[in-house]
């Protein structure tokens, strides 16, 4: 069988991409190797949301494209984000890639990689959308997965060029979602995360009102499930019946995912999102009230353009009063085709780095203090495996812990008087210390050992599990 190495760059909605693509090449033949000499297909599937992302993308392309030279690949794809912006340079200035395939055109990879894809320009905007009959090679843990309920954006963020990359927002229809979810946990998974670039709007195209509180209530069934968690609400679209269906549903994680990128209202308003430091402050206690231990993750942009000294420090302040659980913060970055791109009042670099390191830093105390009252405390946990940072101690997760973008769970001790704990087993686990952003503690009951329940699905299952290492490189 024809050997094929993927690259998966970028976040979790690019990932189920390259699982999608991954699942069309197997389902015809090809097989997936760790060694990019090996490959004689290799497929990077890019990013190119910010500056950073974008550099990465074309340093992996070209690293890619030596082993055209002196390995064994005939064929070169660059697959994703990127080539919705650069589709013609990328051919030109890169004649070792063979074809290009954009966030639209997913299933046409195996024409691709067969070299009958005539990758020009598309006559439309991106409008693909997988469904519960695609075939997918998850790449994730056996007891974790993502789902893509939407694709695409119709929010007017100046900062953002999800439209252009990824086309007008467009959700799955509910009861494709509904099966994969079941296809998943046949196969074993415990969490599924739900993703897309704005799922508080699920089911508005599809003429579904309050749609996501819906899908999450038939979700909620699925049994073999753990947890169903959900990324990225955006504010203005979080209805009280939303929490109401999370705080009634034991399966739906006690966790809230919501971007709100500034405090200041003038900030917001150059970003056209809308907003200020006070109405989120009455969201959030209105989260808190209705979902009592709910972990609250958000993310902010600093230096965005006419961001001032005041704004910054009314962001700052904000973060201090909100005591979020978890938070990301971004360097603003001057994308070409944004909005933001032609506005004035540019911040200098260092100005910028320092402000995200001192939002941090606020940040860092809080998880500090956040995460000391779990201490002599227990829980229960979902055991992920040993930690690839201390190969003394196994890591888990707590329902208010996301999967890669929170802390973790450091486990010194995985025997109980049942056995062993494995990846996948659903435990009771006592903490015993906190970090700034960590918790350590020990396994003192397995409650749901699932772990050699599962056997590996033939082929023909649309949630097919790839092999341990089988993927060249997946850097989500």
């Amino acid at each position: 069988m024809p050997k094929a190495g993927f690259i998966s760059l970028g976040c979790p909605k690019n990932l189920v991409d390259s699982e999608v693509m991954m699942g069309i090449l197997a389902r015809n033949g090809y097989e997936f190797t760790p060694r990019a000499e090996e490959a004689e297909v290799l497929i990077v599937n890019t990013c190119s949301f910010i500056e950073p992302a974008q550099k990465e993308s074309i340093d992996t392309i070209l690293e890619m494209a030596e082993y055209k030279k002196f390995g064994a690949a005939k064929r070169l794809i660059v697959a994703g984000c990127l080539v919705e912006r650069y589709r013609e340079d990328i051919r030109r200035q890169v004649p070792e890639v063979d074809a290009v395939v954009g966030t639209g055109e997913v299933e046409r990879i195996l024409e691709a990689v067969r070299g009958e894809w005539n990758s020009s320009a598309p006559d439309a905007e991106p409008d693909y959308l997988y469904h519960d009959m695609t075939p997918r090679l998850l790449t994730t843990p056996r007891h974790a997965a993502y789902m893509k309920v939407a694709e695409g954006c119709d929010h007017p963020c100046t900062f953002c060029i999800i439209p252009q990359l990824r086309g007008k927002f467009r959700s799955r229809r509910f009861e494709s979602v509904v099966r994969e979810a079941g296809q998943l946990a046949d196969a074993g998974v415990r969490e599924v995360t739900l993703i897309g670039q704005d799922t508080t709007s699920y089911g508005e195209d599809l003429g579904l009102r309050d749609g996501l509180p819906q899908l999450l209530d038939r979700l909620a069934d699925v049994e073999g499930l753990q947890w169903v968690r959900f990324l990225y609400a955006y504010p203005n679209r979080v209805s009280q019946n939303l929490l109401d269906t999370i705080a009634a549903r034991p399966r739906l994680a006690k966790y809230f995912d919501m971007p709100l990128q500034h405090a200041s209202r003038s900030v917001l308003a150059r970003m056209k999102r809308g907003g200020s430091g006070d109405s989120f402050l009455k969201l959030l206690e209105r989260i808190r009230r209705t979902i009592p231990g709910v972990a609250i993750r958000t993310s902010f942009i600093v230096g965005f353009p006419g961001e001032t000294d005041a704004d910054f420090r009314e962001l700052c302040d904000f973060v201090r009063e909100a005591k979020f659980d978890w938070m990301g913060v971004f360097a603003y970055s001057d994308v070409e085709n944004a909005a933001s791109h032609a506005q004035d009042e540019k911040v200098d670099p260092k100005t910028i780095a320092r402000r995200r390191d001192r939002l941090m830093a606020i940040q860092k105390t809080i998880s500090a203090r956040n995460l000391r009252k779990f201490v002599g405390k227990r829980f229960t946990a979902l055991v992920e495996g040993p930690s690839r940072e201390n190969e003394l101690v196994w890591e888990a997760r707590l329902e208010t812990m996301a999967p890669e973008i929170d802390g973790k769970l450091f486990l010194s001790d995985i025997e109980t008087e049942g056995g062993a704990a494995r990846p996948g087993d659903i435990v009771e686990v006592e903490i015993t210390q906190s970090h700034e952003y960590d918790l350590a503690g020990r396994v003192t009951q397995i409650l749901d050992a699932r772990a050699e329940k599962f056997p590996a699905l033939p082929l023909e299952s649309p949630a097919r599990r790839i092999g341990t290492g089988a993927a060249l490189r997946v850097l989500a």
